[in-house]
């Protein structure tokens, strides 16, 4: 699978619009795993005195689950769908980082059952975690 670094179709995949959008692109796509990013605009809606605050990385990490979801959708010619968190728990915010940086985030899918999916994020910046959590996302129906 090549990366999808086209902004556009990356926000074709997963139910968030503008300027709701916190991923730009999809770096890396398997069975149970994707890895996508985010560079961060000086405009975005989580961006408070230059830095990327705390729900904008969680956000960041809900969005990236969804890519995942939406991606697998696309690869069978469907919509993306539509859902939500379940719960996260399990959350550690290492750092803050600054508008203009990259979010690189690994989303690795423990389990999946009838629409539940259960994952493992973790977020890096310039190589260093910055972030984690455990995530449970339900389709809606």
């Amino acid at each position: 699978m090549e990366s999808i670094l086209e902004k556009s179709l990356v926000e074709s995949l997963i139910p968030q619009k503008a300027p709701f959008v916190m991923v730009d692109k999809l770096l890396f796509f398997a069975e149970n795993n994707i890895i996508a990013g985010l560079t961060i605009p000086e405009s975005n809606i989580f961006v408070e005195e230059g830095r990327f605050v705390e729900s904008g990385i969680v956000e960041h990490m809900a969005q990236s689950v969804a890519l995942y979801t939406g991606y697998q959708f696309y690869l069978l010619n469907e919509p993306a769908p539509t859902g939500y968190i379940g719960s996260i728990k399990d959350v550690e915010v290492l750092e803050l980082p600054k508008a203009g940086d990259e979010l690189v985030t690994e989303v690795k899918v423990i389990q999946e059952f009838m629409g539940i999916t259960l994952v493992d994020i973790i977020t890096k910046c310039n190589d260093v975690q910055i972030a984690s959590a455990q995530m449970k996302t339900v389709l809606a129906k």
